[in-house]
């Protein structure tokens, strides 16, 4: 299954949403789920996004193969590069600052080695019917809580 992330805000910081869709082998959308929070970060909800939509596959679909795709290369590059040195250096960057939004790091880590899905990024708002789709779930969100 492929699962589709977007996060976003109105502001930043500022009131935002994130969503996942899930799509079967054969390119129908089995889920689509968002939520809210009324003043928080982009980078924060496109972590939320993406948690959400692993806890959501650990347990409703054990051991199914998953492929993340997301359009934020903080998320992707974050879980698949950065987050071993983050680690390794007491979730401090490079620079020896604190990272950033660290517990939702943790909380991915955790969810991402339970599941392992394979990773992919795309290019937001550039046409991918799934993206925009969860674009469009994300403002719908924003705009119904603000």
């Amino acid at each position: 299954m492929e699962i589709f992330t977007d996060g976003g805000c109105h502001g930043n910081p500022g009131p935002g949403a994130w969503a996942y869709c899930i799509v079967d082998s054969t390119g129908n959308v089995v889920r689509c789920h968002s939520g809210f929070d009324g003043n928080t970060t982009n980078n924060r909800m496109e972590l939320q996004a993406v948690i959400s939509a692993l806890r959501f596959v650990a347990e409703a679909e054990p051991g199914a193969r998953t492929e993340i795709v997301t359009d934020s290369e903080y998320v992707k590059r974050g879980v698949t590069e950065w987050i071993y040195t983050w680690k390794r250096n007491g979730w401090k960057t490079a620079a020896k600052k604190p990272v950033k939004n660290r517990e939702l790091w943790q909380q991915l880590d955790l969810i991402n080695g339970r599941v392992a899905p394979k990773w992919r990024w795309v290019r937001g708002h550039s046409g991918n019917e799934f993206n925009e789709m969860c674009d469009t779930l994300v403002q719908e969100e924003i705009a119904r809580n603000r």
